[in-house]
């Protein structure tokens, strides 16, 4: 493409942060940084000058010392700000709005709003509770609870304390639950009655009666009511209702215990396909910080925006959601499925409240542009400026859906980074334009590169995502990993001092990135390697299907490129369609992509936070054990899989 899908007006790139920024570090520094490709290489050149400036622009609260980094050649090793003390519950209840902070829709079955005020008092009253049950620094509290304003409050007051948060959404199963917070021993257990998932509720106090009991360190469980305001609890030991937890404490002004930057804040876990979930921990000052630089400067939210984001507790983009806060956003909460009671319900939300950024995933935006809905004739979306798609690579069909079926005029932000760092290392960026199918930028203060087999950074070849020099956002480590051992064989071993994602990437011609895929779900028949979001952009463009995993399946000493396929209710896969997709992937990719077999299933198996597990699928075909089937939200998917005879031959 010649010309971008969308550019920004010279109006909004002058009002735009990241001007602001940008002008503000000329004055400051007396520099000449004309355009965002300066003020990026200045980013990495000056990190140290520019992570503290970005501190004092913002004007979050704490003190981050006289030194700005020890260590700054190791990769891990590099320690940010080591004599700063701070407090993230601190910082997000400095910017709350006074007005509205939060408003939740729970499907259509439930609706309220917090003030600034309310947010403050429930926060308080959890404070002191937690205090009272002996919850203080380095302490660890485990939520299992929706995407509500309770669980904000509760995750605030924990941190409030020096204590740090964990979660996952109440759907997942009693060892996929186990897993994860057995490894970290939380105090406090926090979990709802139920949940409403497309207009059916779902009762949780069994299920977490049985967690519990692989749970010893467990000292209060506290239930949160949801599908019923008394929710009877005498069946879970131990368990206490919210309101009983909190009734012995008047709201009162929280106060806030500051910790170091690299103080632990929340752990979060990787997807745990290949055995236990990890637990990834993440660090006080460099959450803060990255998610600050990102909402304020890629996102170019400002005090009085309205932030949504389609997500549950176990994905990292409710832990990059909540801290909009602290840039003097109402938080815009959302639990439950995207398309009940109608698929327009998000859409709904968002005229209803006014969102200023709408958030959802790659697999939203195709399965609104499956269904034939078109938002753009039934809404007005007047107030959304900007559209953020992540989860999965957003194809360049789907960039055209956005601006041909939502709406015209709207900064598309596809971003990718991931739960090891609870940020991007690529991303949006509000004065630049988009082009079809690309992520605009590096994010600031991120040395990103693709490198080749070699270790060499190329442009315009697809090679893997690296980070070459340390940023605040780098996880502490893992969990129980006390010499570090497997934290640096997580993304240092195989270049030196470089931290490796895992992502096949590749830089365009217009200085944006191209995300083929995971690269260790790379398919190399025959030596080449290919991306399999390739071949999902030529079959998910047919109106057959309505989605696809592809593997490479060893074979005759060589790999062979299998793809299977849902299709529409009511088809079958026959030899035309087979052609049809061969052909078009043929014509749009190259021979070597065309798959040797094609298979017709009903379900493909998706991690919890809705990815296509697609080294689960590998496994099953070739009749390995999945270590971990509590990780997927469908596991019974896999069935489908394993010994298919369409495989055993040629």
């Amino acid at each position: 493409m010649d010309t971008p899908l969308w550019s920004p007006s010279e109006e909004r790139i002058a009002q735009a942060n990241l001007t602001a920024f940008r002008e503000a570090a000329n004055a400051r520094f007396g520099l000449r940084l004309d355009d965002y490709d300066a003020l990026y290489n200045w980013s990495i050149a000056e990190k140290e000058r520019f992570w503290r400036f970005l501190w004092e622009w913002a004007g979050l609260t704490g003190d981050l010392g006289s030194v700005d980094l020890l260590d700054g050649d190791k990769m891990p090793g590099a320690r940010w700000f080591p004599e700063a003390r701070l407090s993230y519950a601190e910082n997000l209840l400095a910017g709350a709005p006074d007005g509205t902070a939060v408003v939740f829709w729970g499907e259509d079955k439930v609706k309220y709003r917090w003030s600034g005020a309310e947010l403050k008092a429930t926060v308080s009253r959890l404070q002191q509770a937690l205090k009272a049950k002996g919850v203080g620094k380095g302490d660890r509290v485990a939520a299992i609870m929706p995407n509500m304003p309770e669980t904000l409050a509760a995750m605030i007051a924990t941190t409030s304390l020096g204590a740090v948060w964990s979660s996952c959404s109440p759907d997942f199963g009693i060892q996929g639950i186990t897993d994860r917070f057995g490894q970290i021993e939380p105090k406090v257990v926090f979990a709802p009655d139920a949940y409403w998932y497309n207009g059916k509720s779902h009762d949780v106090r069994a299920k977490l009666a049985e967690v519990l009991k692989d749970l010893p360190t467990v000292v209060a469980t506290v239930v949160v009511p949801y599908v019923d305001e008394a929710p009877d609890v005498s069946g879970i030991p131990g368990a206490v209702g919210l309101r009983d937890f909190v009734a012995p404490f008047p709201a009162a002004e929280p106060t806030f215990e500051r910790v170091a930057f690299d103080h632990p804040l929340f752990i979060l876990y990787s997807s745990g396909t290949t055995g236990k979930p990890k637990c990834i921990v993440h660090g006080t000052g460099g959450s803060i910080l990255q998610h600050v630089k990102e909402h304020r400067l890629h996102c170019d939210l400002k005090r009085g925006d309205r932030l949504f984001y389609f997500t549950t507790c176990g994905w990292m983009m409710w832990n990059w959601l909540v801290s909009g806060l602290a840039s003097g956003t109402t938080l815009v909460l959302y639990d439950g499925s995207p398309f009940a009671p109608t698929g327009n319900i998000l859409f709904d939300y968002a005229d209803a409240e006014q969102v200023t950024l709408f958030g959802t995933s790659a697999k939203f935006i195709q399965s609104l542009e499956k269904s034939g809905l078109e938002p753009a004739k039934t809404h007005s979306l007047a107030s959304v400026r900007a559209l953020a798609s992540t989860g999965s690579p957003l194809m360049p069909e789907n960039f055209e859906f956005v601006y041909r079926s939502i709406k015209q005029d709207i900064h598309l932000a596809s971003i990718s980074g991931g739960t090891d760092i609870m940020s991007c290392f690529v991303l949006g960026n509000p004065i630049l334009p988009v082009w079809k199918g690309e992520i605009q930028t590096r994010g600031l203060g991120m040395a990103v590169e693709a490198f080749d087999d070699n270790g060499v950074a190329v442009r315009g070849e697809k090679g893997e995502l690296v980070c070459t020099r340390p940023f605040p956002a780098m996880p502490i480590g893992f969990w129980a990993d006390p010499d570090g051992s497997k934290y640096r064989s997580a993304y240092f071993d195989r270049f030196p001092n470089i931290w490796v994602h895992g992502d096949f990437i590749e830089q365009t011609e217009h200085g944006g990135w191209v995300i083929y895929g995971r690269s260790d779900a790379v398919l190399n028949p025959g030596g080449v390697r290919i991306g399999t979001a390739e071949i999902y952009r030529q079959v998910e463009q047919l109106p057959e299907i309505m989605e696809a995993v592809c593997i490479g399946q060893e074979w005759d000493g060589d790999v062979r490129v299998v793809l299977f396929v849902v299709l529409r209710e009511g088809m079958t896969l026959d030899e035309g369609l087979e052609a049809t997709i061969r052909k078009r992937i043929k014509d749009n990719c190259s021979p070597r992509h065309v798959p040797a077999k094609i298979v017709q299933v009903s379900d493909i198996p998706r991690t919890r936070s809705g990815k296509i597990t697609e080294l689960a699928v590998r496994d099953a075909v070739h009749g390995r054990p999945i270590k971990n089937t509590e990780a997927l939200s469908n596991p019974q998917a896999l069935d489908e899989f394993r010994e298919r005879s369409e495989l055993s031959g040629a």
